[in-house]
């Protein structure tokens, strides 16, 4: 005879992962590969896409985001938002980190990518540069849908990302309770942080169908563990359970090892959506298909950006530092008495040109700069975005040269202020060089413009 029963008393199944955070070794696993319900271990995702936003310029964290009908109509738990009102981005996130609040999190979906559908596959290009093989998401929040699912590992993978990745928010999963720009909110995961030594994050997760779900991590010392939990039976029992295994994690893990961080995602094959696998546990026996619209339709070239005057001409670009001054000189250009012949030969050259013909008083002076270098023929430049500050368009830098040292290394990185901002740039690329950084920037959804030597 069959017996049912009644929803609530059927056990969610059951996975676990235990990780080194410091080098991403495995220490234990059950289960971890079997596809599951996350429930609101999605918003670490939706978190870590806030963040990347951030970083790069696409939104601010005092921007103010419009909360639609259908963020304000999700289900508890929730902030409490209302059709048509704003909240800063700041506000949502500590809301949808610590309260794991749904209307949040799909309001910040809404503002990063215009609708929860395209979040959603901004969400799964993510996942698989992350490496999050057997992760499908179909919203921003983690309520039960189908289709929308992951695993012990894949979730581990993420809280290991959003821990090195963007270590300068991580604070936020560790505070007991948060200012959420309405009302003062308290965090789901408290119980664990008060009671586990060394315990400072990350996410909590629970639905009928997932059960209680938990990322954890926790550092004593050097060591640093990631330990996660799906299926739980209650919020004390799955506290418990994580407790043994983050202590499992520490008696395993070496005293001292060599931090080895995740690599940042690598968008560069990822250009088309996920259109596979709709959901289904494979529950490790088979892996499931992916297919990316990766088909170019049409392959453009990088357009130069217009140079706006007044902008420094380059005028000379020769490989003997000697020959170049004196052609200068014979061409009635001024070299500034700062460069001397023995100049390295990537100095700029700030000079005057002179007219041969007409009273040095009557000329109009033109800024001219002559860049002198070995490299002949790296006239070229490419353009990666405008920014607020100059800080942030040195980070810009930075980062893209470290992504894209294939094509850019050698090259001249330059902050060039305008009214509008400042311009990161990189000079000193041949032609076909600087199409090629731009081809593979913009394959990244990187802002790239070509700059040519005029």
């Amino acid at each position: 005879m069959l017996i049912a029963l009644p929803m609530a008393a059927v056990a969610a199944p059951y996975a676990a992962l235990v990780m080194d955070a410091r080098t991403g070794e495995v220490l234990h696993s059950e289960n971890a590969d079997t596809r599951l319900h996350p429930a609101s271990l999605t918003k670490m995702m939706t978190l870590y896409i806030a963040f990347e936003a951030v970083e790069k310029g696409e939104i601010s964290l005092d921007t103010n985001i419009r909360v639609s009908k259908n963020a304000a109509s999700e289900p508890p738990s929730k902030l409490g938002l209302q059709a048509g009102q704003r909240i800063k981005l700041r506000h949502c996130i500590r809301a949808a980190a610590i309260k794991s609040a749904n209307d949040c999190a799909t309001a910040i979906g809404e503002a990063i990518s215009g609708s929860e559908a395209k979040f959603a596959r901004r969400m799964n290009r993510t996942a698989l540069a992350l490496g999050m093989t057997r992760t499908t998401f179909k919203n921003a929040h983690g309520l039960t849908e189908s289709g929308h699912m992951s695993t012990a590992r894949d979730m581990s993978i993420l809280g290991r990302h959003v821990l090195y990745d963007y270590p300068e928010y991580y604070n936020l999963f560790s505070r007991r309770t948060a200012d959420a720009g309405i009302r003062e909110v308290a965090n789901t995961n408290r119980r664990l942080l008060a009671a586990y030594k060394g315990a400072d994050g990350i996410k909590t997760g629970y639905t009928r169908a997932a059960g209680f779900n938990l990322v954890s991590s926790a550092q004593r010392g050097n060591e640093r563990i990631i330990a996660t939990v799906f299926g739980g039976r209650s919020t004390a029992t799955r506290n418990a359970r994580i407790a043994e295994l983050l202590d499992l994690g520490f008696r395993k893990a070496p005293s001292r090892a060599r931090i080895n961080k995740p690599d940042t995602p690598d968008y560069g094959t990822e250009t088309g959506p996920l259109i596979a696998d709709n959901g289904g546990s494979n529950d490790g026996k088979a892996g499931k298909t992916i297919r990316l619209i990766t088909a170019v339709k049409t392959s453009l070239r990088p357009q130069m950006r217009p140079m706006a005057e007044p902008e420094p001409v380059l005028v000379a670009m020769k490989d003997d530092i000697k020959e170049a001054l004196q052609q200068a000189q014979a061409a009635n250009i001024v070299v500034a008495p700062s460069v001397k012949p023995e100049a390295r030969p990537t100095d700029l050259v700030l000079a005057s040109v002179q007219s041969s013909v007409q009273p040095r008083a009557a000329v109009q002076p033109r800024e001219v700069v002559t860049r002198l270098s070995t490299s002949g023929g790296k006239h070229w430049g490419i353009n990666v975005g405008r920014f607020n500050s100059r800080y942030q368009a040195e980070r810009a830098l930075l980062k893209t040269a470290l992504n894209e040292m294939e094509t850019l290394d050698g090259s001249l990185r330059s902050v060039v202020k305008r009214p509008k901002g400042f311009e990161a740039n990189f000079n000193g690329l041949t032609r076909e060089r600087a199409e090629t950084a731009c081809r593979r920037l913009q394959a990244r959804n990187v802002t790239c413009f070509m700059m040519g030597p005029g």
